[in-house]
């Protein structure tokens, strides 16, 4: 036989897209528009349904940036449309390729119930089922004019990312409002004929099943006549049915479609704009899930849950109907998606407490996984939290997105720095946006890595941001490839019973130790630095305001505040979403973020303020009361964690200088010193030694220069605002000309220009004498530059320890392996190490989480480090002027081989010193182990009364502690989870303390009830 099958995929393919599918709705009859424009933020249903509305048209142009326009379509459906299913086709002037990143719009009744979203792959609205003839049609849009701001190009700057930037043009065109007659038999054709050519295109070309699937195809087009494609559609199917019956082979893959919408809580669009896209989203879900009874849709994200409570009652409400039946599945068990790497341990529990405790209390479930497909890596110390939490799996796709190395597994066991395991899965399809085309699902089956021992693995299928979620052509595809020859079997299930199979399948993973390392986004650790400090700010004070609102409540009757901090930890949470808190939203956003983290502070220090007044403590503004408030976990000055006592006097430190005109190689030109370290500073005000007097040795390698200020051009290939590539470390630019060098009190002041910024920096010693601490002043206006500040150390290792979250990472620093080259730029919480043994120096942020460690090789042929901390970023995508303004950033760097003195004196630098005077207060818990750490001391969320207290251990070693208890009407102290649930295991209190012993990094909860 002669055949050409490239001729029949190019004729299926123009058929299918230029007469098949436009002739699923058919016989088109334009219906009357109308238009109201509203003045400002959107306004509320009924006002929208009550507007006063002005004629509008097909071709006219509407909607300038962020603007919402209501629009009425009234009309009658046509006498001859009777008994039919009847949709209006809608399109605001859509762009098929961007859904979710234009305009949409949610469609109402009159009496302002919802119907559905439109968008641009789901264009139609239902009318009626089986119409009457002359009825009457009246409907409203909410539509929201939102700009493109990812286009064709992407990446550009552009001024749309902010209301008061965007401009007044118009950025869309009506182009179509009709009355269609939904052909379902037509629909089904195009489905029948677009599952079998995708699937043909994926086969071999020598394959019989590809050559059969052709035929057919062939066979049914020449039966379809495409001037009548309705009228002749069922001889078209009938030529399709046999190679549709086929079924799949055994051991065919096994394909689990979990409906579902990726929408990110901000991004390219507002907070404000992604209430809307969750209720838009929301209602085009009910709506198929009442229409397709095989259809499972799952949501994660608490936080939009609750949008939809507070602001969207009337789409809420179909919602709770659809999970309380069992289809509109809540997962994920978190108040939002977070970013994974940068919020602090208590944080990512709260983001589980809140999260559980809203769908408990709002649908009677648990969530028994945790879903975080989208964050830029993920931290080592997540499998613990998650399974201290209760959780049963884990699912990302992000490292799928890997720059340099392909992740060997798909489904695993994940193994924390502690030793938790968690079942994990990746999908192989390498997208949470999956559509079920034909290539998406070959993917998937061939890029498993355990199909030699399992077959399963998991889509999330839908168009996210905005995009409307899963489509009934999606289903459509779905229900041909449950059981067809040559392709993985899809089903529709919900997560749970996906990874119950997947368990099954595989009882005994393979095992992947440590951190989840992105090969990309690395930038994300250091852009917006004013929403990662505002994010460091906020968990601090949480922590304190819970410890002294928890005291104060236990020793003086105080009313603890459960709504307060409800609602404060609610916007942090929400804050930390994996596109705010890593700094790659557009303006709007991250202006409106630090407006929130400033009320955030102000609340939390009249928490702070009214505890200790009930605790008869009076907070001293000018610094000279008597005693220190201590909210660290660690000791201070003297004084216990947790208590307000006299403290020790601080560290006596004197400061000499010959000043900024020594200009010898090597030579001081100022000297900062104290009992324990000797700082010398030349007179450009780079650090020449830095001599730990304990030990004689002089940090600073010889000839080298600390406190170095570094200059790099930072031009990514694309995702300006997450990236920094491996070529930004090709160009770079010693900012090490004249400086302004002077002494101001026990300090050093250096005041240094370049290109279009400056910068001041104050070098002082902290209180215990141990810390060089450089406080920066920063007025930053450069483009697309990357600041670094230098501190190169002479101590030989080839790894670097990183405090993560309940504990430290070990990563290896020289670059053996691609693995290793691949994280040339990294991230800690509070500090990172590099050690040797008996000596080492630690690096200590105050809310700048990035920095790198190179080893670099010496001239009489040893081997140090050179540390950089990550300071300030300058993209142009998506803010334009992203971090440009001024800041202020605190360092520390400490000579130090010891882990648990690294751990204090981070929690130190980024705690201000809060002196008080009045009455004293003991803490209400007192570890004798420095290892064992007190996380948090808060009452119980239960609003029981009774105390939670959080420890974990620090050292990284086999620890045990006796925590002397000093709390008013105790009774019993019983082990939980870290959700506050008892977990059974027997706490070892003997009345007056509590014994533990804790393995490595772990964590443990009590519940001391009173």
């Amino acid at each position: 036989m002669h055949e050409n099958q490239a001729l029949t995929i190019g004729r299926v393919t123009r058929v299918l897209e230029e007469r098949l599918r436009p002739a699923v709705h058919g016989s088109p009859v334009p219906i009357a528009v109308e238009r109201y424009v509203v003045d400002g933020e959107p306004i509320a249903v009924a006002d929208g349904v009550a507007a006063s509305y002005e004629p509008a048209a097909v071709g006219d142009r509407w909607g300038r940036a962020w603007d919402t326009t209501w629009f009425r379509l009234t009309g009658t459906v046509p006498e001859r449309f009777a008994g039919r299913r009847v949709e209006i086709v809608a399109d605001l002037g859509f762009d098929p390729n961007m859904p979710g990143f234009q305009c949409e719009g949610l469609v109402y009744r009159a009496d302002g119930t919802p119907v559905r979203s439109l968008n641009p792959r789901a264009t139609w609205i239902p009318v009626a089922e089986q119409a009457v003839g002359g009825e009457e049609i009246e409907l409203f849009v909410e539509a929201a004019s939102n700009p493109v701001l990812l286009d064709y190009h992407p990446f550009l700057p552009t001024e749309q990312g902010d209301r008061d930037t965007a401009g007044a043009e118009p950025l869309y065109r009506l182009r179509r409002f009709d009355v269609c007659v939904f052909e379902p038999e037509v629909f089904e054709l195009v489905h029948d004929v677009e599952v079998l050519v995708q699937l043909a295109q994926q086969l071999p070309e020598e394959s019989a099943r590809r050559a059969r699937i052709l035929r057919a195809l062939d066979d049914a087009l020449d039966r379809v006549d495409l001037q009548d494609v309705a009228g002749t559609v069922a001889v078209g199917r009938a030529a399709l049915a046999g190679v549709l019956a086929s079924p799949a082979e055994a051991s065919a893959h096994r394909l689990t479609a979990v409906g579902h919408a990726h929408i990110d809580s901000a991004w390219l669009w507002p907070l404000r704009e992604t209430v809307r896209k969750v209720a838009r989203t929301s209602s085009s879900m009910v709506t198929l899930l009442e229409e397709d009874d095989e259809f499972v849709y799952a949501m994660s994200s608490a936080q939009q849950y609750a949008w939809l409570k507070e602001q969207r009652p009337e789409v809420y409400a179909r919602v709770r109907k659809a999970v309380a039946d069992g289809r509109f599945v809540p997962i994920g068990g978190m108040w939002v998606e977070p970013d994974a790497v940068l919020p602090s341990g208590e944080s990512f529990i709260r983001q589980i407490s809140q999260g559980q405790r809203f769908f408990r209390e709002e649908f009677g479930v648990e969530c028994a996984g945790a879903w975080l497909p989208d964050s830029f890596g993920y931290s080592g110390a997540l499998p613990q939290i998650l399974a201290g939490a209760g959780f049963e799996w884990f699912l990302t796709q992000k490292i799928s997105w890997n720059q340099t190395n392909r992740f060997p597994h798909h489904t695993f066991s994940w193994e924390g720095i502690d030793g938790t395991r968690i079942f994990t899965h990746f999908p192989p399809m390498d997208t949470y946006n999956a559509q079920l085309s034909g290539e998406e699902v070959a993917r998937a089956a061939r890029q498993f890595k355990e199909k030699s021992v399992a077959r399963s693995s998991l889509a999330p299928t839908g168009w996210g941001d905005g995009g409307g979620g899963t489509t009934r052509e999606m289903l459509a595809r779905a229900k041909r490839l449950a059981d067809l020859e040559g392709s993985p079997q899809v089903v529709l299930e919900s997560p749970n019973e996906f990874f119950a199979r997947a368990m099954a399948e595989l009882p005994e993973p393979d095992v992947w130790r440590g951190e989840l390392y992105l090969e990309l986004h690395r930038a994300t650790f250091t852009t917006q630095h004013k929403t990662k400090q505002g994010n460091r700010t906020s968990e601090r004070l949480l922590a304190e305001a819970e410890l002294w609102a928890a005291t104060a409540a236990l020793r003086a009757g105080y009313e603890y505040p459960y709504e307060a901090f409800d609602e404060l930890w609610q916007e942090v949470l929400l804050l930390q979403f994996h596109d705010i808190l890593p700094g790659t939203s557009i303006a709007w956003v991250h202006r409106e973020a630090e407006e929130s983290y400033t009320r955030i502070a102000e609340r939390l220090t009249g928490i702070v303020a009214d505890a200790l007044a009930a605790l008869g403590v009076r907070a001293d503004e000018d610094g000279d009361g008597g005693l220190l408030v201590n909210a660290s976990p660690f000791a201070r000055r003297g004084v216990a964690a947790g208590a307000v006592a006299a403290a020790e006097p601080a560290a006596p430190v004197t400061v000499s200088g010959a000043g900024a005109g020594a200009t010898s190689d090597d030579g001081a030109a100022f000297v900062l010193a104290g009992a324990a370290l000797r700082v010398e500073i030349d007179g450009q005000g780079h650090v020449r030694h830095l001599v730990d007097l304990a030990t004689g040795r002089d940090a600073i390698p010889a000839g080298r220069r600390g406190n170095l200020l570094q200059l790099h051009q930072d031009f990514p290939n694309m995702w300006d605002a997450w990236d920094v590539d491996a070529h930004y470390l090709d160009m770079r630019t010693d900012l090490d000309g004249p400086a302004d060098v002077s002494l101001d009190g026990d300090a050093v002041v250096v005041r240094r220009a370049f290109g279009a910024s400056q910068i001041t920096q104050r070098l002082t010693l902290s209180d215990d004498g141990r810390t060089l601490v450089v406080d920066c002043d920063v007025d930053w206006q450069e483009e697309e530059k990357f600041l670094k500040l230098a501190f190169p150390v002479d101590v030989f290792t080839d790894e670097v320890l990183a405090e993560t979250q309940f504990g430290y990472q070990r990563r290896t620093n020289h670059t053996n392996t691609s693995w290793e080259a691949a994280r040339f730029e990294t991230h800690a919480q509070r500090w990172f190490m590099v050690a040797e043994p008996g000596f080492g120096v630690a690096f200590l942020n105050e809310s700048s989480h990035g920095f790198d460690v190179r080893r670099e090789r010496t001239t009489d042929g040893g081997v140090v480090q050179d540390a950089r901390f990550s300071l300030l970023r300058a993209p142009k995508f998506p803010d334009p002027r992203a971090d440009r303004g001024r800041h202020h950033l605190r360092f520390g760097v400490r000579p130090t081989a010891d882990v648990l003195d690294a751990t204090a004196a981070g929690a130190h630098l980024q705690a201000p010193v809060r002196r008080a005077s009045g009455g004293l207060v003991a803490p209400l818990v007192v570890s004798d182990s420095d290892a064992v750490a007190v996380s948090a001391l808060k009452l119980a969320d239960d609003r029981s009364g009774g105390l939670v207290l959080r420890v974990y251990e620090a050292r990284g070693a086999r620890s045990s502690a006796r925590l002397t208890l000093d709390v008013p009407g105790l009774r019993e102290v019983v082990a939980a989870d870290l959700v506050e649930r008892p977990a059974g295991d027997e706490a070892a209190f003997d009345g007056d303390a509590l014994s533990v012993a804790l393995r490595p990094f772990e964590i443990r909860t009590f519940l001391l009830r009173r």
